[in-house]
């Protein structure tokens, strides 16, 4: 016990050292987080072990569930009604075209066609909690910024959906028998997780009532996002999908929603440095050269795809400048959920489940260090956010 707190005391401080070098260099406060998880970690300096990395998993679950409530936040119905399908077309747009980009670019280098496809599935994925975190910390505001929180919420379901179809089909053209389950699960996955996700924002709203304390709410907030963990997880439903649900309903229904938001700030960010220092120290230096050209044409063609079907879906929609231009560019990090996939599509194409893992691993390294600081280039650029905020 003394040992892990030892270490969790050595991230924070490495955190909030790295944190303040990123300042320095206008970086965005996550990137010296992952920084310091990159040098600390295995990888490095080897001062935290993986052993003591895949204990403290929880704390990533947790800060992907207040991440994921927050984002659900931004759904509310007065926002769906001033812009309609928009934020569900982009979505879909820019990770069919990432898709289809990564698959081409595979494919004209000579690929075999079922690995270009479970490969190029993945690259639908869009990590939201680097974006998020650059959010908060510039305090953006405007249409970008709403279009992109919605966006990178519907993307983990888009993200699903694309992933079952490449993967279907990837297993159809090496003669495997796909059963209607295969097609059926990522639905059912995405759709109970929105279901539960509902009835537990509703049944948060009755204890609410009765409860007008702040401690006593901050208690409400830790147990609905324990229990929304807990239930996805034993019902095998997105996490994510279902803590978004739950936080879209508590902001449609509760009056008091942005004093709880309030609350979940002020004591989220230790969490959140937690999470994000794991997360560098969980990335791997050594798969680097192992990817050769599928790994680089993965990596371009994904940013390629992203920023092609966020700017159609944004001409389409008739959207502002700004959405149409810089929207794409914030939709690069890539990091739980393409992992996950990388590990199911083991059973598509097994021939090739190294090679996949190590390209997802190696993306994920460039598109974190790399993702928030275009992000936030991406915001300002926008004009949604102005000076870096002093600390």
């Amino acid at each position: 016990m003394l040992n892990t707190l030892n270490d969790l005391a050595i991230m924070i401080f490495a955190g909030m050292f790295f944190g303040r070098m990123a300042k320095h260099l206008r970086l965005p406060n996550v990137t010296g987080y992952l920084v310091a998880g990159l040098l600390i970690g295995p990888s490095v300096l080897g001062l935290l072990s993986q052993d003591f990395l895949s204990s403290i998993s929880i704390i990533s679950d947790v800060s992907l569930g207040f991440i994921a409530f927050s984002i659900g936040n931004e759904f509310k119905i007065s926002y769906f009604r001033r812009v309609g399908a928009t934020p569900i077309i982009i979505a879909c747009l820019e990770s069919l075209l990432a898709v289809l980009c990564v698959l081409s670019a595979l494919l004209l280098f000579g690929e075999d066609l079922s690995f270009a496809l479970v490969l190029s599935a993945i690259a639908a994925a869009t990590a939201p909690a680097a974006t998020i975190m650059v959010i908060k910390q510039y305090r953006a505001k405007g249409p970008m910024t709403e279009t992109l929180l919605s966006v990178v919420a519907i993307d983990d379901a888009t993200a699903l959906i694309l992933f079952s179809l490449c993967t279907t089909l990837a297993g159809v053209i090496g003669g495997a028998a796909i059963g209607a389950d295969a097609i059926l699960s990522p639905l059912k996955e995405i759709g109970g997780a929105l279901l539960v996700g509902a009835v537990l924002g509703l049944l948060f709203l009755i204890p609410l009532r009765y409860f007008k304390k702040s401690g006593n709410r901050l208690s409400l907030i830790f147990a609905f996002v324990f229990a929304g963990l807990g239930i996805s997880e034993w019902l095998g439903l997105s996490g994510l999908l279902l803590c978004m649900a739950m936080g879209a309903v508590v902001a449609n229904f509760s009056p008091d929603v942005d004093a709880l938001m309030d609350l979940c700030d002020g004591v989220t960010p230790p969490m959140f440095m937690l999470f994000f220092v794991a997360s560098g120290a969980d990335l791997r230096l050594s798969v680097l050269p192992t990817v050769g050209l599928v790994g680089v044409l993965y990596i371009v063609f994904r940013v390629v795809g992203k920023i092609a079907g966020a700017s159609l879906g944004g001409i389409l929609c008739h959207t502002q400048p700004s959405v149409k231009k810089y929207l794409g560019l914030a939709l690069l990090p890539q990091a739980g959920v393409a992992i996950g996939l990388s590990l199911a599509a083991a059973a598509a194409a097994p021939a090739h489940a190294a090679e996949i893992r190590a390209v997802v691993l190696c993306a994920t390294l460039v598109y974190e260090l790399l993702g928030p600081a275009i992000t936030k280039f991406a915001l300002r650029r926008s004009g949604e956010i102005g000076m870096d905020p002093k600390y």
